[in-house]
């Protein structure tokens, strides 16, 4: 799915009238110290705008590079500010560091300060994270791994595996994948924002797993991965490594499948379709390429492979088609990769991925899209890439704008499929604002016991994408009700 633009900041170079301070306290429940604190100040107020202060104490161990987050709970925006790279989505406010102030020791401070606009009210922010850790709480944070260790594996989330067409669990009951898209992680980074889009500390998973969702998907982005020189390095190579790695240790502990899915990747195309002419991963390629995208899955693959409640799904949204002529090219592209006609760069097929996982002694549950941005699988048995620990699955993408969108198109395209192997929609959603036609997909696929997922957990406009909540407690959208009420139901 593509995404909306991120709110751009505009610069005002008005007077400022202070009329007084207002200070959110730190408060603790007991002497200990927190990881780390967070003092929050409005300095001046103004009948549309105020200035605000925030000073961070970090207490954990020394810091090369800070991002602080936090939610404005009544509808304010930053228009400005200093001392960090200040940015904000929807009611997420994230204030990153300067090049210049990035190392912050252990008990040191660092300040910044803003301006933005209110109206009604211009109550505090209540909760702030500092690189993911909840500040002025008393509990140290538990120091992150090395991303040559192995991920936690404390949660309750099934370990999936494929039996007929059918996904069991290890006592060989079977299983669907229900559940939602958390994206941010393919664009956030490589943008220079940071990890994510919004929270992804426990409270804002658990309020994921309140809707009874049972699988996340987790998008993520090539040249953050593997640390390529493009991506700023506070949000790149380990540091994204190790913030994929916590957010599928919370999505776990809270019982639900991590599907880990690669969704922006290197390569240049500007033929038919193209979503940019940039060479980097800034937006959907028609297909992996083959210079970075092997090494990215043999490394996610060795990661995870002690993991096996991991899932991996090999490429978001293939699209050879749309620089092909001919069916055949796109698929034996699709599968095989190499020099595949309209893409100037070398690809990397889906056999090639499977060999990538699999060479890395990872059995874990494998997805592979079809074509038409994985809204086409009329010919995926035909092509189908052979693993040998027969763990692989059908994905498939459905929107109300697609071209296979209807219930006889499912029919005659996803039925053939899902008679043999498992199939997850591992996108589903519409344009509307509303959920009639995400009902009549969920129908279908409850009527053959089939999975889906839907795009996506984060707060931007339902009409500007479809976006199924607008406050990451799991407030839905008018789009949203028709996905968490469906859950809740099946859960009974």
């Amino acid at each position: 799915m593509r995404h909306p633009p991120r709110l751009s900041l505009l610069v005002i170079g008005a007077a400022v009238a202070l009329v007084g301070t207002a200070v959110a306290p730190v408060v603790t429940a007991s002497g200990a110290t927190p990881a780390c604190t967070v003092e929050y100040s409005v300095t001046g107020q103004w009948d549309t705008g105020f200035q605000g202060a925030v000073k961070i104490t970090n207490n954990m161990a020394a810091l090369s590079s800070w991002s602080l987050g936090f939610d404005f709970p009544a509808g304010q925006k930053v228009t400005q500010g200093w001392n960090a790279k200040w940015s904000q989505s929807g009611t997420t406010v994230t204030a990153a560091n300067e090049s210049w102030n990035g190392s912050l020791a252990s008990g040191a401070s660092v300040s910044a300060g803003f301006l933005a606009s209110w109206s009604g009210s211009n109550a505090v922010p209540t909760a702030f994270r500092l690189n993911g850790t909840t500040c002025n709480v008393d509990t140290q944070p538990t120091p992150t791994p090395t991303p040559t260790d192995p991920p936690p594996t404390g949660g309750a989330a099934p370990k999936l595996h494929v039996s007929g067409n059918k996904l069991v669990d290890s006592a060989g009951a079977t299983r669907r994948m229900l559940g939602v898209n958390r994206s941010g992680g393919e664009f956030m980074c490589v943008q220079g924002y940071g990890f994510f889009d919004g929270p992804v500390d426990d409270a804002s998973v658990k309020a994921i797993a309140d809707w009874k969702v049972n699988t996340v998907r987790i998008p993520l982005n090539e040249e953050c991965w593997l640390g390529l020189s493009n991506v700023k390095p506070e949000y790149a190579g380990a540091n994204y490594i190790a913030a994929v790695k916590s957010l599928v240790a919370k999505v776990e502990a809270h019982g639900m499948t991590p599907l880990v899915e690669l969704h922006w990747t290197y390569g240049q195309y500007t033929g038919n379709s193209a979503g940019c002419s940039d060479v980097h991963a800034t937006c959907q390629k028609p297909m992996p390429d083959a210079q970075y995208t092997p090494s990215f899955w043999s490394s996610v693959a060795s990661t995870f492979k002690d993991d096996p409640a991991v899932a991996f799904d090999l490429f978001n949204e293939p699209y050879p088609d749309r620089a092909t002529s001919t069916a055949t090219q796109a698929w034996t592209c699709w599968r095989d990769g190499g020099t595949c006609p309209g893409i100037s760069y070398q690809v990397a097929g889906m056999q090639s991925l499977v060999d990538a996982v699999r060479g890395t002694g990872a059995k874990n549950l494998i997805l592979a899209g079809g074509l038409a941005y994985s809204n086409d699988l009329s010919q995926w048995l035909t092509y189908k890439p052979s693993d040998p620990t027969g763990n692989l699955v059908a994905a498939y993408h459905v929107y109300n704008f697609n071209t296979c969108a209807s219930e006889s198109c499912w029919n005659s395209t996803l039925a053939p499929v899902a008679a043999q192997v498992p199939l997850v929609a591992g996108e589903i959603g519409e344009n509307t604002c509303s959920h009639s036609f995400t009902d009549t997909v969920m129908k279908w696929f409850d009527d053959r016991g089939l999975s889906y997922l839907g795009w996506t957990w984060n707060t931007w406009d339902c009409s500007s994408g479809p976006s199924l909540i607008s406050n990451y407690d799991g407030t839905p959208t008018s789009y949203g009700i028709g996905l968490r009420d469906h859950l809740r139901a099946l859960s009974g």
